[in-house]
């Protein structure tokens, strides 16, 4: 099975090492979220599958959890799941018996899309106050606001009549 994985993980072109044999831990680049680091972790029945998604949110909790559990439904290969302080990662086990080179590719797959895409969103819904916060204090010292402008319609006081 490793030799499975390691395969994948080089046709894929992504960067991964392992750490200790049987467990991958892989770099997928994103657009909006620059690197989604990906456990793949050989176990006796099945292939793990961990990423780490974003913090617990700062507020809108509800709104945030639910959103989350809405994605959940149309997933596959992974969940959204949170940890004992409300971290969020995507997780998944798939049987032993259903891993191929194809498979690793659409799991991983799988976790670039949820994760990039799904990314902006997640920090809209749970972290908007401190986003224009940094919005504001990076626009008194003239800083870049490159990385914020997924930002702007909510966090630019000149796009909200402030």
């Amino acid at each position: 099975m490793r030799d499975v994985v390691e395969t994948a993980l080089k046709a894929a072109d992504v960067s991964f090492d392992e750490p200790r044999p049987g467990a991958f831990l892989v770099k997928l680049p994103g657009q909006h979220k620059l690197a989604t680091m990906t456990w793949l972790i050989i176990g006796d029945q099945a292939l793990h599958v961990e990423a780490f998604f974003c913090r617990q949110p700062d507020e809108n909790h509800t709104e945030f959890y639910k959103w989350l559990l809405a994605k959940n439904g149309g997933m596959y290969g992974v969940h959204f799941s949170i940890d004992t302080v409300g971290d969020v990662y995507l997780v998944g086990r798939v049987p032993l018996t259903a891993i191929t080179e194809e498979e690793i590719d659409r799991l991983l797959g799988c976790v670039l899309t949820y994760s990039d895409d799904w990314f902006d969103r997640a920090l809209e819904l749970g972290f908007a106050s401190s986003i224009r916060r940094e919005w504001e204090w990076r626009a008194k010292r003239g800083e870049s606001l490159a990385n914020l402008q997924a930002f702007a319609r909510f966090a630019d006081p000149a796009r909200n009549g402030g």
